[in-house]
């Protein structure tokens, strides 16, 4: 462990210093790219023609190697960490997008059409029916979506040392340091659990509703209560 936590001097952050910069250019994409994919998911679900072409295109942004984001990027924006993050919220939506159709068109019609029947508007219906009932969806998207940008962030540094825990990576050879190595995977693998053990635990909170473990079996002598309340 002799050397595992002495960062080099020239990466201008500590071991801490290096986690918070990598969850902020981790998670800020994963935001924005939700953020996104809200009204790109509401729209593919009003018109269903528009889920295959969105869909390929989320798709073909995904394919494209983050070098090349960076090539055109990097004139605009510098070697910061704007240019890691934006090709990291594209790539999100290939998930997230996907995941909140799915979740939204999960919905009962009986659901929509009791919401309709109160005076709900597309909007309201669309954020305060379909997104709570679809959450269990759009979390498991968010739980890929983080895993892959905290994954991702460590190809930042090859411009400029914007790659937070990943410029370890490249510390690590060019001061023939494996250790800086292994401490920027082992912590990469850490933070990617703890986020995803986060997202589950908020799935838990909104979703009360979802069963918590196996349910015990049903016995002869235990009525069952349908959904309505009749018991059978």
């Amino acid at each position: 462990m002799n050397g595992f936590f002495d960062i080099p001097s020239d990466l201008q952050h500590s071991w801490a210093g290096l986690i918070g910069l990598h969850m902020r250019e981790a998670l800020l994409p994963v935001a924005a790219g939700l953020l996104l994919a809200l009204p790109i998911a509401q729209l593919c679900g009003r018109f269903r023609w528009l889920y295959p072409p969105v869909l390929g295109l989320t798709t073909v942004l995904y394919a494209i190697p983050s070098l090349a984001f960076f090539v055109v990027l990097i004139d605009y924006t510098g070697q910061t960490e704007l240019t890691v993050m934006i090709p990291l919220a594209l790539y999100s939506l290939v998930v997230l997008v996907p995941a909140i159709v799915d979740g939204v068109r999960s919905v009962p019609d009986e659901t929509l059409a009791a919401a309709t029947a109160m005076g709900f508007g597309p909007v309201r219906r669309y954020l305060q029916v379909q997104l709570p009932i679809a959450a269990p969806a759009v979390i498991a998207g968010l739980r890929v979506a983080t895993a892959s940008s905290i994954s991702l962030v460590s190809i930042g540094a090859l411009i400029g040392n914007q790659g937070a825990l990943g410029n370890l990576l490249a510390a690590a050879q060019k001061y023939d340091r494996p250790e800086l190595a292994v401490n920027a995977v082992v912590t990469m693998a850490v933070l990617a659990i703890a986020c995803d053990v986060l997202l589950v635990a908020l799935r838990v909170l909104l979703t009360p509703w979802m069963p918590r473990g196996t349910r015990p079996k049903p016995t002869a002598r235990r009525a069952e209560i349908t959904p309505k309340g009749a018991v059978r």
